[in-house]
């Protein structure tokens, strides 16, 4: 089979700090690399001009979508790949990318891959969301909202394992500017506000600390007809962080049952409302979210926020640590088991490991003894789940 071709497109402004090492993730197995820059005012410019003389500059217009698609129209490639100047990919997604370029099938139009926003103390991925990353040019597929865009993409779609890492700069940006893009978007839509711009502004407002107004505007939301229920869903779950903030439980818990008015239980939904139970000593309860949690399946064409170790080792940690409360020594081991097979280097486990089978020792030897509950399981995992 023929090796398809690839263009990268980037839009950048002031990344000299990241921007080199994004570009020497990919730039070998790229065939053009489309530089986009937005009014850098650093050595950026100076930077990838190493890897391309491709390097065009764009006016800000307070618009990401349209420097996307400028990118876009400079592409000459088969394929379109774009990433932000702090995404990378690590060695194992690199091998997978250049396996995908030489067995792709033209009948593709876009290629689906894990976009990694943070990871566990392990390397695995923890937040993640699913992104179209690779496209056809042909097809002409379009970049659309100001903010937040997304690329609208149709046709037949492959979904891959491959994984692009997000590694933020080490100082934020402007955390109002995004909110100010969509102050002003509002503003144009002359009191109709979309959907997904009702949405983001949300969440502009949780990111910036202006809480009733972003619980306000969630709840609002909600209230509106569903149009993407991954929104919804991720709303519920932004609405229940609010109100964990301001410290009113009672309404963080009734935001998360919220969700199951837009999908089945998920598991990372499951494990929060199960750490509400464990936090407020119902262990019962807790022991029966947890354990529903594993019998869910990640759902195979989400492009919603996911936090993956609540479906894969977190649920196994809380549990040993609610079993180890209630004295069930002998499941609280199986799960630190279970727990130990995804983590098999953590400390905390193999510490657990030890004290728990002195216990079942000492218990076989009618010397009842519960391992020190707060030597157990790391009671800081349970905060990985919130949000």
């Amino acid at each position: 089979m023929e090796l398809i071709s690839i263009s990268l497109c980037l839009i950048v402004r002031n990344e000299e700090e990241l921007i080199a090492r994004c570009l020497d993730s990919v730039s070998d197995i790229m065939d053009e690399i489309i530089i986009v820059d937005t009014g850098s005012t650093d050595h950026t410019k100076e930077i990838v001009s190493r890897y391309t003389n491709h390097i065009y500059d764009f006016k800000w217009i307070n618009d990401f979508a349209a420097a996307r698609n400028f990118s876009f129209r400079h592409a000459t490639m088969d394929y379109i790949l774009w990433l932000d100047a702090d995404d990378y990919l690590l060695e194992k997604d690199r091998q997978a990318l250049l396996k995908l370029k030489s067995t792709l099938h033209t009948d593709y139009d876009s290629v689906m891959m894990d976009y990694v926003l943070s990871r566990d103390a392990h390397g695995n991925a923890q937040f993640f969301t699913r992104r179209n990353r690779l496209v056809k040019r042909s097809k002409g597929f379009q970049w659309v909202n100001p903010v937040h865009e997304v690329l609208i993409v149709e046709g037949n779609r492959l979904a891959t394992s491959i994984e692009i890492t997000h590694g933020p700069k080490p100082e934020d940006k402007d955390p109002a500017r995004n909110l100010t893009i969509l102050e002003e978007a509002i503003k144009k839509d002359q009191g109709n506000m979309s959907l997904r711009h009702h949405f983001y502004y949300s969440n502009e407002l949780m990111d910036n600390g202006r809480l009733d107004e972003a619980i306000e505007s969630y709840i609002s939301f909600l209230r509106r007809d569903v149009e993407n229920h991954e929104d919804h869903l991720a709303a519920c779950g932004h609405l229940a962080h609010c109100y964990r903030t301001k410290g009113n439980r009672r309404q963080e818990l009734q935001s998360l049952f919220k969700s199951f008015e837009y999908d089945l239980p998920r598991a990372d939904y499951c494990c929060r409302i199960a750490l509400w139970y464990e936090e407020h000593e119902q262990y019962e309860k807790a022991i029966f979210w947890y354990e529903t949690a594993l019998t869910r399946e990640m759902p195979a064409d989400h492009y919603g926020l996911m936090n993956k170790i609540c479906w894969t080792w977190a649920p196994h940690v809380q549990l040993t640590l609610c079993y180890g409360k209630l004295g069930q020594l002998e499941e609280a081991y199986r799960h630190n088991e279970k727990a130990l097979a995804y983590l098999p280097g953590d400390a905390n486990l193999q510490q657990n490991k030890k004290q728990l089978e002195e216990a079942l020792h000492a218990k076989k030897d009618n010397e009842p003894e519960r391992p020190n509950e707060n030597d157990s399981i790391d009671g800081e995992r349970g905060e990985q789940m919130d949000r």
